[in-house]
């Protein structure tokens, strides 16, 4: 009788010791389950994106077939969208207007930050200024009355934060098409990559 109870308590502890064991490797699996799931998805970090969002121009003026130039005072707006799940610190910047591939004016971006999941606006206001120049299709952009603008060398460098922790270094590139109107004195189709 007394055999018959210690088997029986031997029994069950073996049974307890089993279903210990059997929570400890659930909640195993169970954290690496959740581990895997947010460092592929809250902790990948990615590139913003560095994009011109809108622009106007004002005092515009055009020069002729003889003396190609152009002056313009372009204001307008810079978006800077932070897909990531932490802030991004961005440095410095400088964006660079050019038409067929000649500088014609600068925007400066200063030192800031884009909250987590947001789109961080900036608004710049630059002098677009075209002297003489020898450019072989000035007399066909005059004439359809479409000037196209480029933005080239616009890198925006920068930190994603995570968790107030970890940072990653990215960078991303502004390449962005736009048409100058003649005839409306307008940007249009503006066109970002």
């Amino acid at each position: 009788m007394v055999e018959a109870g210690i088997a029986d308590s031997e029994e069950l502890r073996r049974k307890k010791r089993i279903k210990y064991l059997t929570y400890g490797i659930a909640f195993v699996v169970f954290q690496t389950i959740v581990i895997v799931i947010f460092s592929l998805t809250i902790m990948k970090v990615k590139g913003p994106k560095f994009r011109v969002r809108s622009a106007t121009v004002e005092s515009f003026r055009v020069g002729t077939s003889s003396n190609p130039s152009f002056t313009a005072v372009c204001n307008g707006q810079f978006g800077i969208k932070n897909t990531n799940f932490g802030q991004y610190k961005y440095d410095n910047a400088t964006v660079t207007f050019a038409y067929r591939g000649t500088t014609v004016g600068e925007a400066i971006i200063s030192k800031s930050k884009a909250n987590m999941l947001s789109t961080k606006k900036i608004n710049f206001n630059t002098n677009l200024n075209l002297a003489s120049t020898s450019i072989s299709e000035w007399n066909s952009d005059l004439s359809s009355g479409i000037l196209p603008l480029t933005t080239t060398s616009s890198r925006l460098n920068g930190k994603v934060t995570l968790m107030f922790i970890m940072k990653k270094k990215k960078a991303t590139q502004m390449n962005c098409t736009m048409n100058l109107v003649v005839a409306s004195q307008t940007i249009q189709n503006i066109k970002c990559k």
